[in-house]
This record gives structure tokens, C-alpha cells and sequence, in this order.
């Protein structure tokens, strides 16, 4: 099969000739586009890279089957990628961003490829697996990452509109139980009665919000699986998967990495699983360097990892519900609820010790 059959088979509706057509007007090398491969991930977008001119590219765009939301999410992921260009924070480089949804049927970008490997895809590789000193900075280069992320003065970097960092803190709660209760309209789904103790989390939550930390960027989606490391060493080669990015409270991706964190005293969650994991630091370990390297107060942390338990339970229970309507693998869907679950038997946990 040739590489342009393999393309349009992986993305029916993306055409090589307009894809040509418009780099051709990006004054970007020419030349037939060969060695198109796709890339997998935890992502639902499409991820393809292929060569063109003798250089390589990543091409993003959303999925066959779009939300309605999708074109958007590349144009703010883009916009996202262009303010980073010159900070400090490890991101993929962008080449070109296309939010024209007649171009190629949807809204994309094309960005430089990562050399580097994702710590959750298969057992770490050497020298990653053979030295735990070796972990434990990597997970020290993880809240780096954030830490990094979190100082970058987005007025500076041309994001001052991309969010609205007013009443962040206090919306979280009722936007995600909007996003449940969206839910509801989809057949098969059992209902909020299947995530036990959703309700008291999200009052608990209400009743006992921080003041909060200064606005600023955030991921959205900040944990392990959601980087890249270098092959030759435990610091990272890039943060991924921007679809959650806005200005807000950026203690909420220090919540998410300790909520997804493995850790032997707490509940499994069962995704995200690094092997070998000894030597990675522990959770207090990374607030302590969280703290240090941003500057910011993390006393309220235990209330940013409840809401990172909450939000990531609704988020997986919508890959069970469409599991469940018969346009998601049922497979998926069912170990997707389990780890819903647990995350919030996590939370609960959480809310007892405080």
C-alpha cells in the first residue's frame, strides 16, 4: 500500500493534494509527501507524521468523528504552541497552523516532531530503566515542567484573552457537573449513581475552595502521560496534548499530577502505570519542589487534587457512557469506569485525612 493510500485510509477525509497546496502557500519545502505514519496516544485528535521536502512534520487535527468543540481546541492548541516559542517551557515547535476548516475539513497545525519517548507506552528504556536515581529525576523534571510553565507571564506571551482567569476556582465545580450531566441524554448510561460519592465530592469541594493561587497558564491535563522524556536523559523533550490549556489557577496541574500519581499508600487508579517505578519521588517530594521552583503556596494542595480526582472521573465516565451508546469500545469503557471510580474512592480518601 502506498504512503497516500495509507494516509487517506487513516483520515478519510484529509486530502494529500490540498494538504500540498496549502504547505505550498506556507512557503514550506515541496515535494511529494511520503512516509506517513500514525502516531498513537492517549489523544482521540488524529496525529500523523510524514515527510515532505526532506523534512519531517507532526500533523494535529480532530478526530473523523468531531465534538463540536474540536475546531476550536486546535486554534487555542495553536495559539498555545506560538506563545511558548520563546520561553523556557518544553513544548513541541509549531511550523504552521491552519484554522480554515475548508482546507482539509477541520481546523489543524503542523508542528516539528519530538525526539523523545512517552513513559507510559511500554517498560522504560535504558538508561531510564536501569538506574532508580535516574527516575527519581524524572519525576523531578515533571514538576519542572509545570513549575516552568506556571511563571511564564501570559500578558507577556500575547494570552492575555485566552482565558477568563475571574471566578476560575469558583466555576470548576458546576461546569463538570454540567459535563456529567450532559451525559444523561445518552442511551445506555446507567447514570451519576455509577460514580459513588460524585455528589458529596463536588459539595465538599464547593463548601471548602481556596482562595487560590495568581493566574497564569495552565495544561489542563498535566501528568506523566502527558510528556515526553529526552532518550538520553530524565529531562523532559516536551509537554503534549494541549487541549485543556487556559489561564487560571496553575496549582490545578500540580493536583492533577497527584492525582494520577502511583503511589503505595493510596488507591490505585490503574492508568498511567510506569514500570519500573521505584525511585520516582514521592508525592511529597513533588510539592516540595513544586513549591520551591514556583514560587507559590501549596498549602491548599489536598483541595486541587480532589477537584483533579473529580474532574478526571467525569472526563473518563464519558468514554464509558458512549462505550455504552456503541460508538466507543466497550473494553475502553469499561476499565475507563473502574479507574473513574477510584478516583474518586481517592478523593474520598483525600477528604477524610484532611
Amino acid at each position: 500500500m502506498s504512503n497516500g493510500a495509507i494516509f487517506e485510509r487513516l483520515t478519510p477525509q484529509l486530502e494529500t493534494s490540498a494538504l500540498a497546496a496549502w504547505m505550498d502557500g506556507q512557503c514550506l519545502p515541496g515535494g511529494p509527501i511520503t512516509g506517513v505514519a500514525s502516531l498513537t496516544g492517549g489523544s482521540q485528535n488524529i496525529i500523523l507524521r510524514f515527510t515532505r521536502g526532506e523534512r519531517d512534520y507532526v500533523l494535529r487535527r480532530p478526530p473523523a468523528n468531531p465534538r463540536p468543540e474540536s475546531n476550536e481546541t486546535m486554534r487555542r492548541e495553536a495559539r498555545v504552541l506560538t506563545a511558548l516559542a520563546e520561553t523556557d517551557v518544553p513544548h513541541p515547535r509549531l511550523i504552521a497552523a491552519c484554522g480554515d476548516e475548508t482546507v482539509l475539513g477541520a481546523a489543524f497545525y503542523l508542528m516539528e516532531p519530538v525526539d523523545g519517548f512517552s513513559a507510559i507506552a511500554a517498560p522504560l528504556p535504558s538508561p531510564h530503566a536501569d538506574d532508580p536515581a535516574m527516575r527519581h529525576a524524572m519525576g523531578i523534571a515533571l514538576v519542572d515542567g509545570a513549575a516552568a510553565l506556571a511563571r511564564v507571564d501570559h500578558r507577556a506571551v500575547g494570552l492575555d484573552t485566552f482565558g477568563k482567569p475571574e471566578g476560575y476556582l469558583e466555576r470548576q465545580v458546576s461546569r463538570w457537573r454540567k459535563q456529567l450531566d450532559g451525559y444523561v441524554g445518552i442511551a445506555g448510561w446507567p447514570g451519576p449513581e455509577g460514580l459513588p460519592g460524585v455528589a458529596a465530592i463536588g459539595d465538599w469541594l464547593n463548601a471548602n475552595r481556596p482562595k487560590g493561587s495568581a493566574a497564569a497558564i495552565l495544561h489542563g491535563d498535566y501528568s506523566i502521560g502527558n510528556v515526553m522524556y529526552r532518550r538520553d536523559g530524565p529531562q523532559l523533550a516536551a509537554i503534549v496534548d494541549w487541549e485543556l490549556a487556559t489561564i487560571g489557577d496553575p496549582l490545578i496541574d500540580l493536583g492533577w499530577i497527584l492525582a494520577t500519581w502511583r503511589d503505595s499508600r493510596d488507591i490505585d487508579i490503574g492508568v498511567l502505570h510506569v514500570e519500573p517505578f521505584d525511585g520516582f519521588p514521592t508525592p511529597e517530594e513533588l510539592i516540595e519542589r513544586y513549591a520551591s521552583k514556583s514560587g507559590r503556596d501549596v498549602a491548599a494542595i489536598d483541595w486541587y487534587v480532589v477537584l483533579a480526582c473529580f474532574k478526571l472521573a467525569i472526563i473518563l465516565e464519558g468514554s464509558f457512557a458512549r462505550a455504552r451508546a456503541g460508538v466507543a469500545p466497550m473494553a475502553t469503557g469499561e476499565r475507563l469506569h473502574a479507574a473513574a471510580t477510584r478516583l474518586l474512592a481517592r478523593a474520598l480518601r483525600r477528604i477524610e485525612r484532611v
